[in-house]
């Protein structure tokens, strides 16, 4: 299968372009024909080197010093000199700015030199496209720095709640270990006296004695490693992917957790499309791309085909699986009093504080957990080890 970049327009004459797989450009033209899109122009970029996705923080230092420099009158080429030129920029993003700066030079537009890099988000390449024809490129630069920073913002939550759980669990780890390899073994001598043991002793023994004795045994692990591959690999499939996403939706508790992320990243995204110009339908079509889960994204094609037909938008969301309530009754309120935009982008700030919170919330929930688990591990160790003693005494005591 060859990897394609095609531009291809739909039945209301509006140029999309994007990437898709297929065993050569007849078959392409005849998967986009499928989807109600026809063929103009295709690139075979299987051999061509993929970059690497610039991180949201990137993003946003990227969009806010653009939108300054073009709100200053500064033109788009100057601007990206100046960019391009600044320290602290890393090797590979400034390989990125100074390949968009030759494109541009050659007359092509900035989405389309933004594009070819293949390493911008679909929701930034849409908005910087519709900036283009609205001639407000320096506000939609202004928005998606905003949009990026929030999301930067979101990541380093996360990251911070999880600091706490990951050195627990490797002190846990390390103690197990600590324990297992250089302290049991002292015991040893004294249990090998013993008639018998108890079973929680011997098997913690015999892991002992893996540990100690069978080490070469531990590439193994190695195995383990092979396994979480080639799971990774698994869930590239996309009949796979689609049953996983489906899941994520309806798990008990994380399910909630779920919707409220996904709610809060197509409310901001849509948000910001709208705002920024784009039609209704081409946000809808951008914004499933940005969700991240698949089994939400494929209902989102026919919620665009409702709303194209003439059904409002709110009541194409309500049968959203994956979506909560206060996402469509919001937006109803905002097409009855003709504020489509503020509704939208007030829904994105509710969706994205309860986000955090509910992210905090898991986090503060997962924290005494694993001490929970630490502490019944090391419990474990500590019964096994006196247990045996203690029923020696026992022993000794009824002789």
């Amino acid at each position: 299968m060859a990897q394609y970049r095609y531009t291809a327009k739909n039945m209301d004459g509006k140029t999309l372009r994007g990437t898709m797989e297929a065993s050569g450009e007849s078959a392409l033209f005849q998967q986009l024909r499928e989807q109600g899109l026809f063929l103009i122009e295709a690139k075979d970029t299987t051999g061509e080197k993929k970059r690497r996705k610039l991180s949201s923080k990137q993003l946003q230092e990227f969009c806010k010093e653009l939108s300054a420099l073009l709100m200053a009158g500064v033109t788009i080429v100057r601007a990206l000199e100046i960019i391009t030129g600044e320290e602290g920029i890393s090797g590979s993003a400034r390989a990125v700015y100074q390949e968009i700066l030759t494109e541009l030079k050659k007359g092509v537009s900035l989405s389309e030199a933004m594009e070819q890099q293949e390493c911008f988000p679909q929701l930034m390449l849409g908005m910087v496209r519709s900036g283009e024809g609205n001639g407000n490129i320096d506000r939609v630069m202004e928005r998606l720095s905003l949009h990026y920073e929030k999301e930067n913002r979101l990541h380093h939550q996360v990251r911070a709640a999880l600091t706490y759980p990951i050195i627990l669990l490797v002190m846990c780890a390390a103690v197990v270990v600590l324990i297992v390899t250089f302290i049991l073994p002292q015991f040893e001598e004294l249990f090998s006296e013993m008639e018998s043991l108890p079973a929680v002793t011997e098997s913690l023994m015999a892991f002992s004695d893996f540990l100690v004795q069978k080490w070469y045994l531990l590439p193994v692990l190695v195995l383990v490693l092979v396994l979480v591959v080639l799971v990774r690999t698994i869930l590239k499939i996309p009949a796979v992917r689609l049953q996983v996403d489906t899941w994520k939706v309806h798990l008990p508790i994380a399910g909630k957790l779920n919707k409220v992320i996904y709610t809060a990243r197509f409310s901001r995204t849509l948000s910001s499309l709208y705002s920024s110009g784009m039609p209704i339908v081409g946000a809808l079509l951008t914004a499933k791309e940005t969700i991240g889960n698949v089994y939400v994204a494929n209902q989102l094609e026919q919620v665009a085909s409702m709303v194209r037909s003439g059904v409002p938008l709110s009541q194409a969301l309500r049968e959203v699986d994956g979506f909560l309530n206060k996402l469509s009754g919001t937006i109803f309120v905002g097409e009855e009093s003709g504020r489509l935009d503020d509704m939208l982008d007030s829904i994105a700030v509710t969706m994205e504080t309860e986000a955090e919170e509910a992210t905090k919330r898991l986090m503060t929930m997962l924290e005494p957990i694993l001490i929970c688990l630490m502490a019944l591990i090391v419990g474990y160790i500590i019964v096994a080890v006196m247990l045996p003693i203690y029923q020696s005494y026992e022993a000794i005591e009824r002789s």
